[in-house]
């Protein structure tokens, strides 16, 4: 039993390098299933039950990555990981993910536009969470989620590429919006609802 999941780890392994290389030598519009396991030496039948789709095989290709940044959030040092101030860390968080965007941007979209919520599935949550959670500290906690999509969308995939902007822009633009949550906070008064528990 052991052998088997050693040679499945082994085929894994196999099918992304293959994936990968597919997708640096001809972009995301050359990954198709017959290819990659031509290149890996399996079986389309088992491609399509690893991965059930280039969606599946484009969210393990980002997979990687993924689990580094989520480390790099959760557990890393600040001001991306904990320790420093909320303001710092959702700054820090946005500009990190700008640039993992911008990084995989051909998978994400891929990825993100596979069905009508993709997009909202696994790391999704995680990065929500993870921004609501810093926002409430920030004094926003009636609207955290909100601001939380808020400030996640314009770093989806299809509004990245729709906009033809660079990282830089997108940063700056999220940097104003922070900017503008700090002002808010700062003249918040205790009616407000942004100083409210």
């Amino acid at each position: 039993m052991a052998q088997e999941r050693a040679d499945a780890a082994r085929n894994r392994s196999k099918i992304l390098a293959a994936a990968a290389e597919i997708v640096a030598a001809q972009g995301v519009r050359g990954l198709a299933m017959a290819d990659v396991a031509a290149a890996s030496g399996v079986g389309v039948g088992t491609l399509y039950r690893r991965f059930g789709d280039r969606s599946g095989l484009a969210y393990a290709l980002i997979d990687e990555k993924e689990r580094e940044f989520q480390q790099a959030f959760l557990a890393g040092p600040p001001p991306l990981g904990p320790g420093a101030p909320p303001a710092e860390r959702v700054r820090a968080f946005l500009h990190a993910l700008t640039d993992r965007t911008f990084a995989q941007l051909d998978l994400l979209l891929m990825a993100e536009t596979a069905g009508e919520f993709a997009r909202f599935g696994g790391a999704y949550q995680a990065y929500h969470q993870h921004l609501a959670m810093l926002i409430g500290r920030l004094g926003h906690a009636a609207d955290a989620a909100f601001l939380a999509d808020a400030l996640l969308a314009p770093l989806a995939a299809n509004l990245v590429i729709h906009r033809e902007r660079e990282a830089s822009e997108v940063k700056a633009g999220l940097d104003a919006l922070l900017a503008g949550l700090d002002r808010e906070d700062q003249a918040g008064s205790p009616g407000s609802p942004h100083t409210q528990p």
